[in-house]
């Protein structure tokens, strides 16, 4: 992954495969579709950062079309994603992670509609640079809604993938500094396909199936 265009095209193009897949299955229950997407989501994006290893980075239409997925939609997407799709008694708690993504989004939003992102390709990465004026308060508030949000759910599955994503972060903050975002959305595809483990957990039986035959299919 993120190692050239071609590993993030065949990448890309696995990981919307079992998007598509995930999201089939969740089809009888809607409030899991937002999450059992995110693999699909998350395909499209290493196949834009293959357009973007095309183009040799800069500031054209892929470095735009792979922040705009990178920043403030995931930003949002994760934790309603997963505010939906939590039990009731997780909803209360998982409203500060939204609240979070909301804000981190709408900022993020503005700075790529004020300012000029760039992707820049270094060795085996792309770096992007949108010239934030306090990147830590959005790296954090950004860290809030999508890990906070996994963590919080109520849901072993959930919180099994918010465990990988934040065990991610930290590798590519201390492996991978300048290039952190790439590497980091990279690594959070490949473990978005555990969503698809949960997504077949979670599927009701067919209707008409008997619960012994839908116990022995799951």
């Amino acid at each position: 992954m993120c190692w050239s265009a071609t590993a993030d095209l065949m990448a890309g193009a696995g990981i919307a495969a079992v998007g598509v897949i995930s999201t089939a299955l969740a089809a009888r229950r809607p409030r899991d579709l937002p999450l059992a997407a995110l693999p699909l989501l998350l395909g499209v994006h290493q196949i834009v950062e293959a357009a973007v290893w095309r183009a040799g980075g800069g500031a054209g239409p892929a470095t735009v079309a792979w922040a705009v997925i990178a920043l403030p939609l995931l930003a949002l997407w994760v934790p309603a994603g997963v505010l939906c799709a939590a039990p009731p008694g997780a909803r209360r708690r998982l409203l500060f992670p939204l609240a979070a993504g909301t804000v981190t989004a709408a900022a993020l939003a503005y700075a790529l509609a004020t300012r000029t992102v760039t992707a820049d390709i270094r060795g085996h990465t792309v770096g992007y640079a949108l010239g934030l004026p306090r990147p830590e308060l959005v790296v954090a508030g950004y860290l809030l809604a999508t890990i906070g949000a996994l963590l919080l759910s109520g849901d072993r599955g959930l919180v099994l993938f918010g465990v990988l994503v934040a065990v991610g972060a930290a590798v590519c903050v201390a492996l991978w500094r300048q290039e952190y975002i790439s590497t980091w959305c990279a690594f959070a595809a490949v473990c978005s396909m555990v969503l698809l483990a949960w997504v077949r957990r979670r599927r009701p039986p067919a209707p008409g199936a008997s619960p012994d035959r839908s116990h022995r299919a799951a």
